[in-house]
This record gives C-alpha cells, sequence and structure tokens, in this order.
C-alpha cells in the first residue's frame, strides 16, 4: 500500500528544513502495510475512480451541506448571500486541507517530464511504474489524447508526451490499458502527427532526439547576456516564463539530444504520417494544431 506522509524528513542526512517540513509531503510504498480488508478497500476505490474516470464527480466522500448561491441579472449582492457563498468555499477548502495546514496539490507535468528523459529508470521502482502508468491511464479522455489539465480538451502537447511515456515505462505500441497506446496514437495521427506539437513540445521531443532542432524557433541563450534594464532580457519575464526559457534556450544553444537508443527510433516511426527521414523541419517551426489552442469557454471553466 501506498501511505502519505506530510511534514517528515525521512532519514535523508541530505534534507533540511527551517520550519520543520511543512507543506512537504511524501508518498512511500510498503507492500507490508495494511490488512487485506484495507488493501481491498483500497483496490475497489481504484475501481470505482477507473469506472467513473469521465464522469467528473467530485469528492465522493465530501458532501456539501450548505445550498449554492445563486444572483440574477440584476439582482443586489446582499451580505447575507455574500456570506453564504463564502462558507460554502471554506467548508470545501478545510476538507482538502492537510493535518500540518497546507493544500495538496499536483504537478503532474514536471513530473512526467523527469520521467520523459528515462534517467530515473534505475531509481523508480516498479511499483512507482506501475502508479505512473495508473494516473495516466485514469486521466485518458474518451478521444484518446490528454488535456492540458485534467478536466481539459485533448491537445497535441499532452497526448504526445504522455504517449513517449507510456512507451518507455514498456508499454507497446498496441499495449496500455483499454488500448491507452493505440487509441493515444491514433488521436495524434489524425490531428497532424507530432509535428503540429506546441513549441515547448518541439523542444522536448528535440531534446529526446524524436524531433530536430531545425524545427524548433531560435531562443537564443545570449538574449540572457543583455542588461536587466533591457525591456527584452528574458530575466524580466513572469517567473513561470523565465524558469522555463533558460534552461530552453541553454539546451537549444548546445543544441542538446538524449541518446539514440532502438525506442526512440521506434517512435519516431510512430508519433509522425511520414517516415522521420524525409521531414522538412524548418516549415513546422509555426506549426501549431488548432486542437492545442485554449478555447475561450474553456478558459471561463478553469476561472
Amino acid at each position: 500500500m501506498w501511505r502519505l506522509k506530510i511534514a517528515e524528513g525521512g532519514n535523508d542526512p541530505h534534507i533540511y528544513s527551517t520550519n520543520n517540513f511543512l507543506g512537504r509531503q511524501i508518498w512511500e510504498f510498503d507492500p507490508e502495510a495494511g490488512t487485506l480488508e484495507e488493501r481491498a478497500e483500497v483496490e475497489e476505490a481504484r475501481q470505482n475512480f477507473w469506472r467513473n474516470r469521465n464522469e467528473f464527480l467530485r469528492e465522493k466522500k465530501f458532501k456539501q451541506r450548505i445550498p449554492q448561491v445563486k444572483i440574477e441579472d440584476g439582482e443586489e449582492i446582499s451580505y447575507e448571500k455574500a456570506t453564504s457563498a463564502l462558507r460554502r468555499s471554506v467548508h470545501l477548502f478545510s476538507a482538502l486541507q492537510a493535518s500540518d495546514g497546507h493544500w495538496l496539490p499536483s504537478a503532474s507535468n514536471p513530473t512526467l517530464e523527469i520521467l520523459l528523459t528515462g534517467h530515473l529508470n534505475p531509481i523508480f521502482s516498479a511499483e512507482h511504474k506501475k502508479e505512473i502508468l495508473r494516473y495516466i491511464y485514469c486521466h485518458q479522455n474518451e478521444d484518446g489524447g490528454w488535456g492540458l489539465h485534467i478536466e481539459g480538451h485533448s491537445t497535441m502537447f499532452c497526448t504526445v508526451l504522455n504517449y513517449i511515456c507510456m512507451r518507455m515505462l514498456g508499454e507497446g505500441r498496441y499495449g496500455g490499458k483499454d488500448k491507452a497506446c493505440e487509441r493515444a496514437r491514433k488521436w495524434i495521427l489524425d490531428h497532424g502527427s507530432a509535428i503540429a506539437i506546441s513549441s515547448w513540445g518541439k523542444t522536448w521531443l528535440a531534446i529526446l532526439g524524436l524531433y530536430e532542432w531545425a524545427g524548433c524557433n531560435p531562443t537564443p541563450p545570449e538574449f540572457w547576456l543583455l542588461p536587466s534594464t533591457s525591456p527584452i532580457n528574458p530575466g524580466n519575464l513572469l517567473n513561470y516564463c523565465r524558469l522555463t526559457y533558460l534552461p530552453m534556450a541553454y539546451l537549444y544553444g548546445k543544441k542538446f539530444v538524449g541518446p539514440i537508443t532502438p525506442l526512440i527510433l521506434q517512435i519516431r516511426e510512430e508519433i509522425y504520417n511520414e517516415p522521420y527521414e524525409k521531414l522538412n523541419w524548418r516549415r513546422f517551426r509555426h506549426l501549431c494544431a488548432k486542437v492545442s489552442f485554449l478555447l475561450a469557454a474553456d478558459l471561463q471553466k478553469m476561472i
């Protein structure tokens, strides 16, 4: 069974904290943990999530007893209605709060990118790999792709990366639960293939040896040498952008490409509609699948 440890540092002498590890969360697998009944309950919860994964069910054990407040157009917002809406929010977030006071987020993208390089395979146990695959299967959309967030419509960026991740974890091109790989590959090819992946995806594929740097828009590292007072110095960007473009600029400058393994050569044949050697990469620099654009309706849902 997997156990969640909150605000613990473990026995690693290289890890220290100035706040008693508040906000830190670790999942550890203990093969001896739990009784047979508890393990059966965990497996039943997994199967229940799998059966209802496309139903957008929320917090099955959470019951919101405070009635929803609806305000019609032109209606005045009263103190009572605002207070009721606030109480509903506090009720929900207090139920989701961890014991040490923080809220447990899901940072699936960085986790996926660590695995994509393949260098942590000797570190990940079989149970870790099994859980990563389970996570991927459970969030696959009905059309075979994956969205930018777990409830979003399928995009080329996320679908290609998840497909590669499954292949690197040992699934065949037609493998995976409920034919996950086959369905994902069909979605990719039906929507223009991996040449239509967005700019960040092009960079990731180039690093893995699944795309050519000639097909990426330039990200010159020399921009980072500009004075900080320069309006085009990337260091003045929002932190999410600069933390992304700094390593991208370095890797672009080095034209870094990982080892070209037999698996990489196989994936090259699987994610494109044309032979890899015949693709004109410079033509694809500005190509991006239309389905990958964030629609206004999706943005409103997120807000």
